[in-house]
């Protein structure tokens, strides 16, 4: 007659406590805690009971098998919601990428083609800033979708979520008081690319720095100088940016004559030459505007400074001022103008 099993180790007593039934080994003569899961022939629980004599491992295999069906419901579930989502936002930036037209208005915008190159609105800037914008709501989405099924799937398993729930709100707190420069830096990136304040190949001064734009992130800015130099630009460090390659370009001409020079001639000889200089089939595309004299700007102690400005295409505006000059030079010098 077999007498009852006293517990005598610390494994007895917790399979005890558990409700586990003591069953003897045949390999070693050693009592081992059969988990009652596998009092039931016939399942997953006593298949692993039996085969690796685990109590823990037949009690995981049994959590997993009544449990899996919910978990594999949980992952699918959030493959094809971020499938969704990311489909959505894709569709959403092609569309404002794009930035189709109903075919009634479709005139209305080949007749403004013209007027959107001059003034630099293209459609490549435009989806430049869309792509951008999409790939950082694709990544947001991913990760709230992965963050809301791992908890889920965690919750499945029977883990006391409280603790980790917690842990999580203190290291969040912990890294947003560390990180709070590096989030500044992407929230003033992300509202300068929705924005648009300026874009690669604009000419910007960024207040310590200025040049041509040659990259734009969402942490920092690239910039070239006149002198090759380049800068790194943390977007929450700007607090003012000057673009001087948005919408058009002005040049502005300050031509000093001297005091016993025929003010009007001189005026009114600036003006017809910028006039004919905007006539040329060479140079009307870059003239936006017809130049205007806007008459004496200064007054010095040896000049009377007489200002002329014309309103150009991005980027036109180098180019122009240098041919103005040299014509300007020429046929006030041929008029006998004196200049200061």
């Amino acid at each position: 007659m077999n007498s009852p099993h006293i517990p005598t180790s610390l494994a007895d007593v917790a399979a005890a406590r558990s409700g586990a039934v003591p069953t003897e080994s045949p390999a070693t003569g050693r009592f081992l805690a059969q988990p009652s899961c596998a009092e039931k022939d016939g399942t997953v629980c006593s298949g692993v009971w039996h085969l690796t004599h685990q109590s823990w491992l037949a009690r995981a295999a049994d959590s997993v098998t009544a449990h899996g069906a919910r978990i594999i419901l949980i992952v699918v579930v959030a493959l094809i919601t971020r499938f969704l989502l990311h489909r959505a936002i894709r569709r959403l930036t092609l569309v404002s990428g794009v930035s189709s037209v109903p075919t009634v208005l479709q005139p209305l915008k080949e007749k403004a083609a013209s007027h959107l190159a001059a003034t630099g609105l293209l459609s490549a800037r435009r989806q430049q800033r869309a792509a951008t914008i999409g790939s950082v709501l694709r990544s947001i989405a991913s990760f709230v979708v992965f963050m809301v099924a791992f908890v889920l799937v965690l919750g499945e398993l029977g883990l006391d979520l409280g603790p980790i729930i917690a842990s999580a709100g203190v290291a969040g707190i912990a890294v947003g008081f560390g990180a709070q420069n590096l989030v500044k830096d992407f929230l003033a990136g992300m509202f300068m690319i929705l924005e648009d304040q300026y874009g690669v190949g604009d000419i910007i001064d960024a207040g310590q720095a200025s040049g041509t734009v040659e990259a734009v992130g969402l942490r920092t800015t690239r910039l070239r100088d006149g002198e090759g130099t380049v800068w790194y630009v943390r977007n929450g460090e700007v607090l003012r940016i000057g673009n001087r390659s948005q919408g058009h370009s002005l040049v502005v001409l300050d031509i000093p004559v001297a005091y016993t020079a025929d003010i009007d001639r001189a005026g009114a000889l600036m003006l017809e030459t910028a006039q004919e200089l905007a006539r040329e089939d060479e140079w009307q595309a870059d003239f936006l505007q017809k130049p205007e004299l806007l008459g004496i700007q200064d007054l010095t102690s040896d000049s009377v400074v007489l200002r002329l400005t014309a309103k150009t295409a991005i980027g036109k505006d180098g180019a122009i001022a240098s041919e103005l000059r040299a014509r300007l030079h020429t046929r006030l010098v041929a008029a006998e103008i004196p200049l200061a």
